[in-house]
């Protein structure tokens, strides 16, 4: 069994509107500057206070151990107190493997002191020798470099190019890439704080740097009671207003949409990503972590993507839900064969077809078939990209059954498929 690697992704220049919905942080200075370079940097955003170990951890768990802002969500202060202690590694995941994301890009080519700064003083609080930026793509990594040549504390950062795909960015396949391991995840879950590597997307540690900064009472004047501050959203799709947009956390969609151009009540938005979920809608739904757990959701790599009337919803669905199963490691059982099969499902349920298949002496409805291959390969993978393919797949099942059974009754539903969920390389 063969796993496909993928070269390094090549990225044209950056052309990502960013906008933001109150008082920027992360994107403080972007609206007249292209990039920050270090001067204008410090000049935006002031010099960073120098924090040993303890302290760190106490600024942290003033603000519930700083949420991760990748598709886990794991507090770093969480991470701190689990490392083990081996010669330990600071590591910036900028890989941003998800096709529909941008943020992190925005950050490492725009404005990559602020990441940079986050991460040299959590290298120096836990004494780490080195600091790695991890990228898929030549072009973040050249600007990355530049911002390491116009600082005096650099010198034990190092930028590295890694293979692409999907899987390719997940922690655990980031950090054996960068062990020269191939750039899969490890059949074992193990953390990279078990190895004493601290690993995180750029946006934790732009974030960490805003917090170091203005403190944690500051820090918590804006955003969600249980989760403050601001995030960064990929926002796309049937959207006039595509882009990187920071917001405090907890701003409602309904507010989200209308900043960005939606003025019809959209099918769906897809949030979090092709990891996170398909979700109604409606304009009350908090854009935080407890939030949208509350509505089925998740906020994931922070994406957010509008189907509206004017495609198939669910010929959108089959495409991503393809492309996820084209994008699986094969390492395992439900990779190599869930995935492929849970895709052919809802393949079927867009061309208005009867099930392929189904588990052996089953005669499953399509639908049925769909919501057996997804629990069949959750929990079971060597990695979480079956259950968050499953997660994705269900949801949209679930929310698009009056859909369904337009397209079951009839063939389909007349309308093309417009991609307005982008697939391929980010």
């Amino acid at each position: 069994m063969t796993a496909v690697l993928r070269r390094p992704r090549e990225t044209p220049p950056l052309d990502t509107r960013t906008w933001t919905i109150g008082a920027p942080r992360l994107l403080a200075g972007l609206d007249t500057a292209d990039r920050l370079d270090l001067r204008e940097h410090l000049g935006t955003h002031g010099p960073l206070p120098a924090v040993e170990f303890d302290r760190l951890l106490a600024v942290l768990d003033a603000v519930g151990g700083l949420p991760g802002r990748g598709g886990a969500g794991f507090p770093f202060a969480a991470k701190l107190r689990a490392l083990a202690p081996h010669r330990r590694r600071v590591v910036v995941n900028g890989a941003e493997s998800e096709p529909a994301s941008r943020k992190d890009r925005v950050l490492l080519r725009r404005t990559p002191h602020l990441v940079l700064d986050g991460a040299l003083a959590t290298a120096a609080a836990i004494g780490a020798r080195e600091v790695v930026v991890a990228l898929h793509d030549e072009t973040t990594a050249a600007a990355v470099r530049a911002a390491g040549a116009e600082r005096a504390d650099a010198a034990r950062l190092s930028v590295r190019v890694t293979p692409g795909g999907f899987v390719a960015g997940e922690a655990r396949a980031l950090v054996r890439a960068l062990d020269g391991g191939p750039a899969l995840p490890p059949g074992r879950r193990t953390p990279p704080t078990d190895s004493g590597t601290v690993l995180s997307n750029a946006e934790t540690f732009a974030q960490l740097a805003v917090l170091l900064r203005v403190g944690p009472h500051r820090y918590t004047d804006t955003g969600a009671l249980d989760e403050p501050g601001t995030t960064l959203l990929t926002v796309g799709g049937a959207v006039d207003r595509a882009g990187v947009v920071e917001l405090p956390t907890g701003t409602p969609l309904g507010i989200v949409l209308a900043a960005a151009g939606v003025v019809e009540r959209p099918q769906a938005v897809v949030v979090g990503g092709y990891h996170g979920a398909w979700c109604a809608p409606i304009p009350e739904i908090r854009l935080s972590r407890a939030g949208l757990r509350s509505a089925g959701g998740t906020l994931g790599a922070g994406v957010l993507l509008v189907v509206d009337h004017g495609t198939c919803a669910l010929g959108e669905l089959a495409r991503v839900a393809g492309w996820l199963a084209g994008e699986s490691a094969r390492q395992c059982g439900p990779c190599r064969f869930g995935l492929p099969a849970l895709a052919a499902d809802v393949a079927a349920l867009a061309a208005g077809q009867p099930a392929p298949g189904g588990r052996p002496g089953r005669q499953l409805s399509t639908v049925e078939a769909a919501l057996d291959h997804a629990r069949a390969v959750t929990g079971r993978g060597a990695c979480a990209h079956p259950d968050g393919a499953a997660r994705f797949v269900t949801s949209g099942v679930h929310l698009l059954h009056d859909e369904i059974d337009r397209h079951l009754e009839s063939g389909g539903c007349g309308r093309p498929v417009l991609g307005r969920l982008p697939i391929g390389a980010a």
